[in-house]
């Protein structure tokens, strides 16, 4: 067992940690997704059915992992999707893993339900920075958001499109987790064998959902569940001509959060959005669905060269992203893969957990015999 962020080598390794620092409740709320987890195993997994072919003898002694996507040069072809309750998990949140995005330039998605506000990630973090918009049913909120990203010159906004009502999340239900934690009977133990998380997280700032706490008091002062949230609070009547006047009201980089099918792709790209993310938010709203990877290769077929393709879901290794790389991606994103480091650490795990994937994707691309990702294409690839 690792007892230390600087023994952990993997994105295993940081659960396993993660597990061990955090009260059962909030360490399964990262870790859990929709009724059977299903699509959540699979997202990783459908990696697994797509082999690298390398080449050799290519010079490859100078890399350049840079990428440009939604109109910013990123350092490296991987960024922090945006998540919410950040400050549940290490007292730090989003402070922590913002830092470590400019650190290694790359960009830094913020949620809706983050934990720290968006005037103090514009004021702390010089990089690209994105916001991730859940559409309330107070338009008011809604607006507000939008109008405060525009303030703190945020370059994107990414519209979450699957989050109509909320998932089957049945490891919350049996474990009773709430925003914020509400003590039960059956959790209350959980939470006195972790006195650490306890400490920290009652002797630092208080929690709150930072862009919400001031129209609306579920998640910051009245204990919810997200599936209760996402259910309750969030607009069930959005449809494509809502998030074309969102995207008109924005007036800059645009992207659709959820896009699995072909047939959206092309509906993203009539409403003027320029990025798609492919995403299944984790395995933890439709379970039985494709993973990104799956779709990845007909929507780039279909969009491609139209509109930017990323690939979030499922990242655990610096190969995943070549591989989406190669069929098309511009760029890939995942949740998991820092919040596990986040909880092991703060802004010292999230940084080691960049780094090992930084390290990964600069040693297998020397392994595949490229030194730019343009180089990568479906040539490098089989499928079993």
């Amino acid at each position: 067992m690792f007892g230390s962020v600087d023994k952990c080598r993997n994105t295993e390794d940081f659960r396993k940690l993660a597990k061990r620092r955090l009260p059962g409740p909030i360490f399964h709320y990262i870790d859990g997704a929709a009724d059977d987890e299903v699509t959540y195993k699979r997202n990783t997994e459908a990696f697994e059915k797509c082999d690298l072919v390398p080449n050799v003898l290519a010079g490859v002694d100078k890399i350049d992992m840079s990428t440009t996507v939604m109109g910013q040069k990123l350092e490296m072809p991987l960024y922090f999707a945006p998540t919410a309750l950040q400050r549940l998990f290490h007292h730090e949140g989003e402070r922590a893993v913002g830092k470590v995005a400019e650190k290694f330039g790359t960009m830094f998605g913020i949620s809706s339900l983050g934990t720290v506000s968006i005037e103090e990630i514009a004021n702390l973090v010089d990089t690209p920075k994105l916001f991730q918009l859940y559409v309330h049913t107070d338009k008011g909120l809604t607006r507000d958001m939008i109008d405060r990203c525009k303030e703190a010159n945020f370059q994107g906004l990414a519209l979450t499109v699957d989050t109509i009502v909320g998932g089957n999340r049945e490891r919350d239900l049996h474990t009773g987790f709430t925003s914020p934690p509400r003590l039960t009977l059956k959790s209350l133990l959980s939470f006195a064998l972790h006195p650490n998380w306890a400490f920290n997280h009652y002797t630092h700032s208080r929690f709150e959902l930072s862009q919400l706490k001031d129209w609306i008091p579920e998640g910051s002062k009245v204990s919810l569940s997200i599936q209760d949230y996402f259910t309750k609070m969030l607009d069930q009547s959005m449809d494509w001509k809502a998030a074309e006047e969102i995207n008109k009201y924005w007036g800059k980089e645009f992207a659709l959060k959820g896009i699995m099918s072909v047939e959206d792709a092309k509906r993203a790209i009539d409403i003027g959005a320029t990025a798609i993310m492919i995403s299944n938010h984790g395995g933890r709203q439709l379970d039985g669905s494709r993973s990104p990877f799956d779709q990845l290769a007909e929507i780039v077929d279909a969009v491609g060269d139209k509109i930017d393709v990323i690939c979030e879901g499922g990242i655990r290794r610096g190969t995943h992203v070549l591989k989406a790389l190669s069929l098309g991606a511009k760029a890939c994103s995942g949740g998991r893969m820092y919040l596990y480091a986040l909880a092991a650490g703060g802004q010292k795990g999230v940084d080691k957990a960049m780094s090992n994937l930084k390290n990964e994707i600069e040693r297998d691309m020397k392994l595949m015999g490229v030194s730019s990702i343009d180089q990568l294409s479906r040539k490098n690839l089989r499928f079993r």
